[in-house]
């Protein structure tokens, strides 16, 4: 192997290295310093408000972001409280209605168990009586192994849920001190931007800054895309839901189109958490009229889902549509929920990265090292 071929193989290696290094010191480093990430993220979001209040209420700095943070920190505890009481009155409605509706639905297994599973486990039972003995005993052994498979299946879901429960309770002040941690850093950050800016100036190399700027700028972008496009996508499904169920005159479709919109969220299952067991309940009850409703009206906010998702996506993160769909589905597939996230912004982040001409300036390095041979 020539020698000018050995040392563009060790720069890639170098390369390769430095790559992986880099990201397993970027996740233990957000692993350690998350409730400053989480700072840095709230910051930029009060960053406009911030500006506005220093740069045309006069406000000092220092009280234009403890105002902004007031003013965040206000309007999502307002949206909490409606959503909370929203929620509980509809709880209330439902702690009347849904055990009436049980008992309604035990009586119809009564009945059903009568009129049907006992006709036909005696009929099963006589079949099974005409059987010889190895035939009765192969069908044994199978519900044996069956029923020792559910109840280790059972005993283990709950001795995971029971294990998990302290580490879910001690989550509650681990919680509570990131919150403090994160409002602290977003005020320091915040009132000190300008001298964190200029310090970056001095520290940072001009070309390492230059393409920096440009990733930040195309992540923040990426990130309020994303989170925009999502409640947009929620807005939607919301709406329709609510449309829907006021056509079909439930009661309490507010609170039934809030749920709904919050497991939109959820991925595969989405609102279908919500409509599948009510359309089976009401198949049950006989209401023919009302499942059919509720059907269309699923089937309608599972087609609008699926159409806009990826448009939505990618008009709102600047990505192409069959990418955005693609980076959707390897980050779910690879890392579950977090991956609808993490997949877009890997993408975008994949992209800057190209148009910031690092991986064109990572190849010379490898092609050619540190100094740029080509004329």
């Amino acid at each position: 192997m020539k020698r000018e071929n050995v040392f563009k193989l060790i720069r890639f290696f170098i390369v390769i290295f430095i790559a992986v290094a880099s990201l397993f010191a970027l996740y233990f480093i957000a692993k350690l310093t998350y409730p400053f990430i989480i700072a840095i993220i709230i910051a930029l979001i009060i960053s406009p408000a911030v500006y506005f209040l220093e740069k045309k209420g006069r406000f000092p700095r220092a009280l234009a972001v403890i105002t902004s943070l007031l003013l965040l920190i206000s309007i999502f505890a307002g949206l909490i409280t409606l959503l909370i009481a929203e929620i509980v009155d509809g709880a209330n409605y439902l702690s009347t209605v849904v055990p009436e509706h049980t008992r309604t639905l035990i009586e119809y297994i009564q009945n059903l168990f009568a009129s049907q599973i006992i006709p036909f486990y005696e009929r099963l039972a006589n079949t099974f009586d005409n059987l010889d003995s190895g035939q009765q005993g192969t069908i044994m052994d199978s519900i044996s192994q069956t029923g020792s498979k559910i109840t280790e299946t059972a005993t283990n879901f709950l001795q995971n849920f029971f294990l998990k429960l302290p580490a879910l309770v001690s989550w509650i002040p681990n919680a509570a001190t990131v919150l403090v941690f994160s409002v602290l850093a977003t005020f320091f950050i915040s009132k000190d931007q300008e001298k964190l800016l200029n310090l970056s100036k001095k520290v940072i190399p001009e070309k390492i800054k230059y393409s920096s700027n440009r990733v930040l700028a195309d992540l923040r972008k990426a990130l309020f895309g994303f989170v925009k496009a999502q409640c947009t996508l929620i807005s939607i499904t919301l709406v329709i839901v609510l449309v829907g169920l006021l056509i079909l005159r439930v009661k309490y479709a507010i609170t039934i189109a809030l749920i709904a919109g919050i497991f939109d969220i959820l991925p595969y299952l989405g609102t279908g958490t919500v409509f599948v067991p009510w359309i089976i309940y009401e198949i049950i009850m006989g209401n023919y009229g009302l499942a059919l409703g509720l059907g269309i009206l699923y089937t309608v906010v599972v087609v609008q889902r699926q159409l806009m998702e990826p448009k939505i996506l990618s008009s709102s993160i600047g990505m192409n549509p069959l990418a955005t769909l693609i980076a959707l589905f390897v980050g779910f597939k690879l890392i579950g929920f977090i991956g609808l996230i993490l997949g877009p912004v890997m993408l975008v982040f994949l992209t800057t990265l190209y148009k910031a001409n690092v991986f064109k300036d990572i190849w010379t390095y490898i092609k050619y090292g540190a100094a740029d041979t080509r004329e």
